[in-house]
């Protein structure tokens, strides 16, 4: 008998309970049906006029596409590996130093010109003008240094171009 008792007594309380609970599942009941719905419209936009064999070509096209976009990438690795390799041969760094030779032209129309390639290989082009004409020299230049010696103008330029003072 003590049970009704306390039932009886906590009637509204339980009742309270009861509707919250009710609610609650409602509510998680219609949260339920809106993300159903909300697959269901995605499921058939995505099998709209396709069967299995259909949905299995695409797949396959798009696997070959795959394997398509994979050997163009490996043939560009190959190609800019190769570039690279060739780069290292041409010329990257310059240095030019402007002078007047003779002092007697009014101008700086003689110049010292250093092309070098990344290991500081290259060459010295010395070029000096006079009122007679103009007369070019070149020096070979192997890491960063010349077996022939270097006028002070040919020195400036080959310093600039390998980076140990700026123009």
């Amino acid at each position: 008998m003590e049970i009704y008792e306390i039932l009886d007594y906590y009637r509204i309380e339980i009742m309270i309970g009861l509707a919250v609970a009710f609610l609650l599942v409602f509510i998680l009941y219609l949260i339920n049906i809106i993300q159903m719905s909300k697959l269901k419209k995605r499921y058939h936009i995505f099998m709209e006029g396709k069967d299995a064999k259909t949905l299995e070509d695409t797949i396959i096209k798009r696997l070959d596409q795959v394997d398509m976009l994979l050997e163009a990438n490996e043939a560009n690795n190959r190609n800019i590996q190769t570039l690279f390799g060739n780069m290292k041969l041409t010329f990257q760094k310059s240095g030019l130093v402007k002078y007047d030779a003779f002092n007697e032209l009014g101008g700086k129309l003689s110049f010292s010109l250093a092309l070098l390639n990344e290991t500081n290989d290259g060459y010295m082009l010395n070029v000096v003008h006079n009122r007679d004409g103009c007369y070019i020299y070149m020096k070979e230049i192997v890491k960063g240094n010349s077996v022939i010696m270097l006028t002070e103008e040919e020195k400036q330029a080959l310093d600039i171009a390998v980076g140990n003072i700026s123009e």
